[in-house]
């Protein structure tokens, strides 16, 4: 599948990455993506601005390495293919982040498309004052520029309305890397469920602001999913807006975490499909780190 984002890049932001320092790293796990890696990373590739590209392997075994690797040479990335045996995306994610050396760090998925002023926005946003995360809604394929705005309107009034909480999906996630550093970064150890997405703003919300743009936004893949649910109900979406703010410790680590425990939401459980087998990622081999 490929999307021309390029036509959406504001005039503003037409500027050269090498007038640019390298503000960013860019942490893509993924595990058996290879029909849309190759278009994920291109679309990374026509950032504006320049950054590290964090590939990690999560014990794919259909070749999305290997697709990885060539779309990252010949869009000529700065970029290092890591491996994670360990399952789950949390584990992917702490991997990844282990390398991040730059001001900021940005979680992509791996079947998500990014346009051109992607990081460029994000960095918009984190210079704002006190602001330490910032999240990009999700739009369809095909969407305009109506579209986008009714989409980017409904998650502002979200967050003025629940400021204490994530709006934004870790595909449309950014860090201020030394933040997310002094909370503990990704870790399993602390939370292995799915919706690690919202669990770790839950720990940066309380170093600053989680801000959101018009302009921020990325293009997931329109692909069904045959997956487990890993949704929460909507009890615990409502129990989370009303404890956020004053018990989201309570919510997470005590309500929550015993709750998805019951129900085998684990981190792994982000990757499952019909036609994959977790346990093979034991024959997968560490790939060189480059």
């Amino acid at each position: 599948m490929y999307v021309d984002l390029e036509r959406e890049l504001p005039l503003s932001m037409r500027r050269g990455a090498e007038d640019a320092a390298v503000d960013w790293t860019v942490i893509v796990p993924f595990f058996n993506e290879r029909e849309l890696l190759a278009d994920t990373i291109a679309s990374l590739a026509r950032q504006i601005v320049p950054f590290r590209l964090i590939l990690v392997d999560n014990g794919s075994t259909d070749g999305s390495a290997a697709v990885a690797e060539a779309a990252a040479r010949r869009h000529r990335l700065d970029y290092m293919l890591v491996t994670e045996r360990t399952p789950g995306k949390v584990s992917a994610l702490r991997a990844g982040f282990g390398w991040s050396r730059t001001r900021w760090t940005a979680t992509c998925d791996a079947d998500t498309l990014y346009p051109p002023h992607y990081l460029a926005t994000a960095g918009e946003l984190l210079s704002r004052r006190n602001c330490v995360t910032a999240g990009a809604y999700f739009v369809d394929p095909g969407a305009n520029a109506d579209d986008r705005a009714a989409r980017a309107g409904t998650i502002r009034l979200a967050a003025r309305l629940l400021p204490r909480q994530s709006h934004a999906g870790g595909a449309g996630q950014a860090f201020c890397t030394a933040t997310l550093r002094a909370v503990g970064g990704f870790d399993p150890d602390r939370w292995n469920f799915v919706l690690e997405d919202h669990e770790v703003i839950h720990r940066m919300m309380p170093r600053g602001r989680m801000l959101y743009s018009e302009a921020f936004w990325c293009m997931p893949s329109p692909r069904e999913r045959d997956r487990h649910s890993i949704r929460w109900n909507l009890f615990e979406r409502l129990t989370y807006s009303v404890t956020a703010p004053w018990a989201g410790d309570w919510f997470f680590y005590s309500f929550l975490s015993r709750r998805l425990r019951r129900r085998r939401l684990l981190s792994q459980c982000i990757r499952e499909r019909q036609f994959q087998q977790i346990e093979e990622t034991e024959l997968v081999p560490t790939h060189s780190v480059r």
